[in-house]
């Protein structure tokens, strides 16, 4: 079928008609007509610790768009719809970047990195959207002819907008919002005129998976809850939230969905807050663990959660208690927030 829809620049305006043609893939079965997947997408952690190194280090930080870039695949069977396309274009995006002399990360292979002598860059595949900073303007300006020469590729600017989040400027780094993408999950569930609550979950107790009756609709409850996992990239602040109620995602009750909309009145009243970036003279690691005792209603098991810190750590009037440190916003905010 054709899908078609409008593509819209970062300030909300229409830029222009967009087509694509996709296969039906509902009746596969896996292990019969269909196999392994792949999708080239860069971890949520690495974008963030790319983005606090170049601005600790006042590396400028583009935006690269490539053209169609599922027809530069290299296909080794005759296909008339191509399958497998993602991966077809990153394995010759990366045969190619390996040959102008970049390395794909051991933890986050859609993580490139460039290190000839004082020469550093880093670049990060999201399917056909790339982030590239390098330590200077010439390396920058040298490895974007290299690429252009092979691709089909349109050169975006300083970085602005990236997957759907808003990246402003200010003096100390970069501020990351997706105020538009939390707006629309409001009004996609019909509760822009909600009233908001002040946390994003209720901590007096943990969701039962039977104490409530099973809800009518579990196919919008995940669809919510998997656009609600999204919007973690710039709000660690409902991490835990998020994370409680996509446990329940297979069997989803009614109280499970009056902990779902709670997040959502919570971001009703806060959908502008983001993701602070800042400079930083540190690129230490700093890691917080703790565990709770057989907290689960169900199970009677204990729940153990971790936070990592990339950087330096704020705590302000509490710089010895580092529990503290799990809840209040850290200098500079990029940590992968898995938490209890």
């Amino acid at each position: 079928m054709w899908i078609l829809h409008h593509k819209i620049r970062s300030d909300g305006t229409f830029e222009r008609y967009k087509a694509r043609l996709v296969g039906d893939g509902r009746s596969q079965q896996v292990g019969i007509d269909c196999y392994e997947t792949f999708s080239p997408v860069v971890k949520p952690a690495t974008i963030r610790t790319v983005l606090s190194i170049a601005i600790s280090k006042e590396w400028p930080i583009y935006q690269l768009d490539v053209k169609n870039a599922f027809l530069h695949g290299n296909l080794n069977e005759t296909v008339y719809i191509l399958k497998q396309a993602p991966r077809a274009w990153y394995q010759r995006f990366a045969d190619f970047a390996s040959k102008v002399g970049f390395q794909h990360s051991q933890c986050d292979h859609s993580l490139f990195i460039y290190h000839r002598g004082r020469d550093i860059a880093y670049l990060l595949l999201y399917v056909d959207d790339i982030v590239l900073t390098t330590s200077s303007d010439e390396l920058r300006s040298k490895l974007m002819v290299l690429f252009s020469h092979e691709f089909a590729m349109k050169d975006l600017g300083p970085l602005s907008s990236f997957l759907g989040i808003s990246v402003t400027r200010h003096a100390t780094g970069l501020f990351l919002t997706q105020h538009a993408y939390a707006t629309d999950i409001i009004n996609r569930v019909g509760m822009k005129t909600c009233n908001a609550v002040t946390t994003p979950v209720d901590t007096l107790g943990k969701m039962s998976t039977s104490d409530s009756p099973l809800i009518s609709n579990p196919t919008e409850y995940r669809s919510l809850a998997g656009g609600l996992q999204y919007l973690t990239f710039t709000r660690p602040d409902i991490s835990y939230a998020v994370q409680q109620i996509c446990l329940h995602m297979h069997d989803p009750h009614e109280n499970h969905l009056l902990a779902l909309k709670r997040i959502i009145r919570y971001l009703q009243g806060t959908s502008a807050l983001g993701l602070h970036i800042s400079k930083s003279t540190s690129h230490n690691l700093v890691g917080f663990t703790d565990a709770d005792w057989a907290g689960c209603p169900d199970t009677r098991r204990s729940t153990s959660g971790y936070c990592v810190y990339l950087g330096e750590i704020y705590c302000p009037g509490h710089q010895n208690d580092k529990l503290l440190c799990l809840v209040l916003v850290p200098k500079p905010n990029i940590g992968v927030f898995l938490t209890w």
